[in-house]
């Protein structure tokens, strides 16, 4: 189930920022990247947005039924994808404590959607992604830790860079 993996990656998230100051987890890598804190941001603006739209999509009637579509895919750092600017994260600087609260209100949005309704309906209906375009809402929640998985890659590098 989804569950235990997207809770595996989130711990992994966590333990890879444990020895960070707030300062360290703050600063960007010379590569022009983002800093640790901003991986973070945009996670919990990924996850809120996916959340929320599936939510919406749930109300929607008309929304498609689609092909399962190759979600996998998503962890492969070399296919290179714009965020959303919608997602993109800020210059705030913000506390390690401060992002790991709010990933974790983030998680508790998205159980709330998946507990408001079946399997069933989430395999019935579906949500836009700007790559696979329609994705059955039931994929979008286990894509959500694989997009973690994908930005955990990316945090790993941007503190070996520090």
């Amino acid at each position: 189930m989804f569950l235990e993996d997207n809770n595996e990656i989130r711990k992994e998230l966590f333990h890879t920022v444990e020895g960070l100051t707030d300062e360290q987890f703050n600063k960007k890598p010379a590569n022009d990247g983002w800093s640790a804190k901003q991986i973070f941001e945009h996670l919990v603006r990924m996850e809120t947005v996916i959340a929320t739209n599936i939510a919406r999509e749930l109300k929607n009637p008309d929304s498609p039924k689609a092909r399962k579509k190759p979600i996998g895919l998503s962890t492969n750092r070399l296919i290179k994808v714009e965020a959303p600017g919608y997602t993109t994260p800020t210059e705030d600087y913000r506390t390690k404590l401060e992002m790991q609260k709010e990933l974790h209100e983030s998680r508790l949005f998205l159980l709330d959607v998946y507990e408001s309704s079946t399997k069933t309906i989430f395999k019935e209906k579906s949500l836009k992604h700007p790559i696979f375009g329609q994705v059955p809402l039931i994929q979008w929640f286990p894509f959500v830790g694989l997009h973690e998985k994908r930005h955990l890659k990316q945090l790993k590098k941007t503190i070996e860079d520090l």
